[in-house]
């Protein structure tokens, strides 16, 4: 490619956003840059999570300036730029004009996975902050902006089948699966953001895409259950869109 290809991964809380990280930092090709809007959320909101003064400390708090910087040039002039985003980050004043310039992809999960995940330790959470809503928003602006629908993967699909779904992930982008994407050494990263100590525990002990398996759905309680009536068009819409495994 004359042209380093810029993926920009958007995704909610509670899903296998870091292990996509993991996969395609693993190719050898690929430069990765974890939550680059954290701080500005932060700085924004006042919202307090874990870490918040270390995170700010650790990137531009600016929007504009962080925009610029991942429509810019490539790390260490890789072919590839992969960018983990999640969509709570980006709020609804900022403008959107910067994605234009970067190949928007969006990984979605069921809200009845999602919902009880978040709200084991957030209990009272409010439909925003699972990122449902923003999620629709960027979608449909890119979709507009590009005369059709971006690619989509549901988490499902790529637990069930990481390769025959990364593969159709890199079919659409114009780039070459490789192996390497479906295992990782163990450990963590010096690309992961100052939070990993928070949140990633667990796929700082992975090797790779686990082997699927079914999870029985507790029952929901009553706030639960409105989260997941109040998200569930959000992922349907989406959710249309997903892009089906390649056969291999």
């Amino acid at each position: 490619m004359s042209e380093p290809l810029r993926i920009a991964m958007w995704s909610g809380p509670r899903n296998i956003s870091t292990a996509m990280m993991r996969a395609f930092e693993n190719r050898g090709d690929t430069a990765v840059i974890d939550e680059p809007f954290y701080a500005h959320y932060l700085v924004a909101t006042d919202a307090p999570h874990p870490g918040r003064e270390a995170i700010i400390a650790s990137q531009s708090s600016d929007y504009a300036d962080v925009a610029a910087m991942l429509a810019g040039p490539v790390p260490k002039d890789m072919s590839i730029w992969y960018q983990k985003h999640m969509l709570q980050h980006i709020l609804a004043d900022k403008p959107l004009d910067w994605l234009d310039r970067v190949s928007n992809c969006f990984l979605i999960r069921r809200p009845e996975e999602v919902v009880p995940s978040f709200t084991a330790n957030r209990p009272d959470a409010a439909p925003w902050e699972l990122g449902f809503a923003q999620q629709t928003r960027l979608f449909d602006h890119v979709a507009e902006r590009r005369g059709e629908a971006p690619p989509v993967l549901d988490a499902t699909d790529v637990l069930r089948n990481p390769e025959g779904t990364l593969r159709a992930l890199c079919t659409r982008l114009g780039i070459e699966f490789s192996q390497r994407m479906l295992h990782w050494p163990a450990g963590p990263r010096a690309s992961d953001g100052v939070w990993a100590g928070h949140w990633y525990e667990s796929v700082e002990a992975s090797t790779g895409f686990a082997p699927w398996q079914a999870r029985e759905t507790p029952p929901f309680n009553s706030h639960q259950r409105k989260l997941v009536n109040t998200l569930r068009p959000g992922y349907d819409h989406l959710a249309r869109h997903r892009l089906l495994p390649e056969p291999w």
